[in-house]
């Protein structure tokens, strides 16, 4: 199950990332978007999780919450393609 994650602080690596979602079931991947010509955080990512249990939990618990003075959105990653 896979979760967009919105308003990142755009210093966040996706290991301190990894950290606030492993609080939460098993994370699979992480992945902070970054932008092409300059390598930079955009500012959103996308944070996998083993089971949908957990990425409901995670989702229900941190959404708005505060992660390095930003208020994260989190919700579930629409399927493209």
């Amino acid at each position: 199950m896979v979760l967009y994650v919105g308003n990142i602080y755009f210093g966040l690596s996706e290991n301190q990332l990894r950290e606030v979602f492993e609080n939460y079931g098993k994370v699979e991947s992480v992945k902070i978007v970054k932008d092409n010509e300059t390598g930079r955080s955009r500012g959103f990512g996308f944070v996998n999780f083993e089971n949908s249990q957990d990425a409901e939990l995670a989702k229900n618990e941190l959404n708005g919450r505060e992660v390095n003075g930003r208020s994260i959105i989190v919700n579930y990653a629409s399927k493209q393609g």
